[in-house]
């Protein structure tokens, strides 16, 4: 990813790390989770914003890859981008890196605005459109390789 926005970091926990002795892949989607969790406090979605506003966001979809194996204590990073966005939906990359600053896993991932009062979508608020002004955006020919991937097995 050619922009660097690290939203979350921290190290493998010992709970994290399953039977084949490296993180398990539940922990994986919990760091990515963590790191939206942040990204969207950091852009003004806090608690009492959330309280105040009757407005949240959820989570629509997640795509995880996963490219290695992460271990006990090992430092991670998880940078953000946004590759699309519209009124009430923000479609996201996230990668997991390494202590080596390699690609470990990635989440691409789609959110939505919610009205938490009417139970429906909304439009971002204009706070929450200012604070996600600091994320950056890559234009659909810089999108990593893999974002926009669709799941399936490939026939020859």
């Amino acid at each position: 990813m050619t922009d660097n926005h690290t939203v979350w970091s921290g190290r493998v926990q010992q709970e994290w790390v399953d039977y084949n002795g490296h993180m398990n892949d539940a922990a994986y989607a919990l760091v990515f989770s963590r790191a939206l969790d942040k990204l969207l406090e950091d852009a003004g979605l806090t608690a009492r914003f959330i309280e105040q506003e009757q407005y949240t966001v959820f989570t629509l979809e997640t795509h995880l890859i996963y490219l290695a194996e992460a271990h006990q204590d090992q430092p991670l990073a998880v940078s953000a981008v946004i590759l699309d966005q519209d009124a009430k939906r923000l479609h996201l990359w996230f990668e997991m890196l390494n202590d080596q600053n390699e690609a470990i896993a990635t989440s691409e991932q789609m959110v939505m605005g919610m009205d938490q009062a009417a139970g429906r979508p909304a439009p971002f608020p204009e706070t929450l459109q200012q604070g996600l002004a600091d994320v950056p955006v890559l234009t659909p020919e810089n999108w990593p390789a893999k974002a926009g991937r669709s799941i399936g097995i490939k026939r020859k």
